[in-house]
């Protein structure tokens, strides 16, 4: 079989596709590498249940896709993609392949990193690892347990805490204190609900008795476990106990597959992030390869399903069927410049003992020692220093390290060259090959 379309990724953006582009007649084959549909942020849903207007809609659209002549592929991890067409996927123990006529990407997003000291500690993790660990696992935390950082997912989680029955000692808000002044001339209309829904969460966690401090630093403090943390506000640093603590400063595109493939790439200066080159119809620089959803830029749930059916119907010519699901989508993105103006990007100002690498071991002090020994891009830098050549292939220290190295060699972000990311994307067991 040589599917018409072959999608990767089953979050909003892969579900909106796939439910398009099966109403149209096309074959599709669906794979994510969870367990069921929805990606991170619908996770769970189809076993939780709706709470609210916005999970319903996303829960009917499940449904439909369940309902739809895809051929779904769950626990399958794509790990390489060839020039032809042909992806490569292991599920149940097992290799499989396929040629497919058009492939689209939605992998969505991975959260940015935020390295602070002590950030490797056992007890110390992301908020996003967290909510999932909420949704599928039930781990309500205690009220020892801090988050720290910026962004809306910062709210949202807290606000899911509380309506499981946990706890929380407190949020220490990292954000930049006059980021709001900045952020008004980006309040519209459009913005509205989602300033509403912003105030309704801080008023929840005041309501619940969940502290808030403005802090410019955090550092995670133990020696083999988190046992504090520590936080700097105007009036100095103060500490308190800790036996969980979680780190967010927002979301970036996954561009490992797209980096692998070979897309063109471009740096964004407001999202501070490598996202991949695509035009309106999410087509990208290599032919028969679309991307979709957060994995093309950050822009939410709404806009994803809307940017996932956008691209099928790009790809069917239905232009003229298009048009109201691009102006709706126009309307979901109004908001992002206001949230970009209110949560940009921290700076990666570490000092030199901060872990970059966590896989290696590599320091900030290490990346800017290879700088000064004449290291000028991602790639050198591994033969300097090993960063980026761990279980996580850079995944995870290649938008810190980038951030350093440009600092260090006084150049912007753009100027330096990124990792290079080569299939397979994600570990193969030598024993799967033998069916393909």
């Amino acid at each position: 079989m040589t599917p018409d379309l072959l999608i990767v990724g089953a979050g909003p953006a892969g579900i909106g596709a796939a439910v398009e582009a099966a109403g149209l007649g096309l074959s599709v084959v669906l794979l994510d590498e969870n367990a069921a549909p929805g990606g991170r942020i619908w996770q769970a849903l189809e076993a939780g249940g709706a709470k609210d207007a916005d999970e319903a809609a996303a829960l009917l659209l499940i449904r439909r896709l369940r309902a739809s002549s895809v051929e779904a592929h769950w626990n399958a991890t794509v790990w390489a993609i060839e020039a032809d067409g042909q992806v490569f996927w292991s599920e149940a123990g097992t290799a499989h392949a396929v040629v497919a006529r058009t492939i689209l990407l939605a992998t969505g997003t991975t959260e940015r990193p935020l390295p602070i000291p002590g950030w490797t500690l056992p007890g110390v993790m992301t908020v996003g690892a967290a909510q999932i660990a909420l949704k599928t696992g039930g781990l309500v935390p205690d009220r020892r347990t801090w988050l720290a950082g910026q962004g809306p997912l910062l709210l949202l989680y807290a606000t899911q805490v509380l309506d499981a029955g946990g706890q929380l000692a407190g949020i220490i808000d990292l954000s930049d204190g006059l980021a709001p002044v900045r952020a008004l001339r980006h309040v519209s209309l459009a913005a509205l609900p989602e300033i509403r829904r912003g105030l309704a969460w801080r008023r929840r966690l005041s309501q619940a008795g969940v502290r808030w401090v403005a802090a410019s630093e955090v550092r995670a403090e133990g020696e083999t476990a988190l046992r504090a943390v520590s936080f700097r506000t105007s009036g100095g640093w103060q500490t308190a106990d800790a036996d969980l603590l979680l780190l967010h400063d927002g979301v970036i595109p996954s561009v490992q597959m797209t980096r692998a493939i070979g897309c063109d790439h471009t740096w964004s200066d407001t999202q501070r992030c490598w996202q991949p080159v695509a035009d309106e119809w999410g087509q990208t620089s290599i032919p028969n390869v679309l991307v979709a959803g957060d994995g093309a830029g950050i822009g939410g749930a709404a806009a994803a399903v809307l940017s996932g059916r956008i691209a099928v119907l790009g790809l069917a010519n239905e232009h003229d069927a298009a048009a109201p699901l691009r102006a709706e989508r126009a309307r979901h993105l109004a908001v992002r410049p206001l949230l970009d103006a209110l949560f940009a990007p921290r700076p990666m100002r570490l000092d030199d003992a901060t872990l970059v690498c966590r896989c290696e071991e590599v320091t900030a002090g290490a990346v800017r020692q290879a700088a000064r020994a004449g290291c000028q891009g991602m790639n050198q830098l591994k033969a300097y220093t090993r960063c980026g050549m761990g279980p996580c292939q850079g995944r995870m220290c290649g938008p810190v390290a980038i951030e350093v190295l440009a600092d260090a060699r006084g150049v912007p972000v753009s100027a330096v060259e990124p990792l290079r990311t080569r299939f397979p994307t994600k570990p193969v067991i030598v024993g799967e090959l033998a069916g393909l």
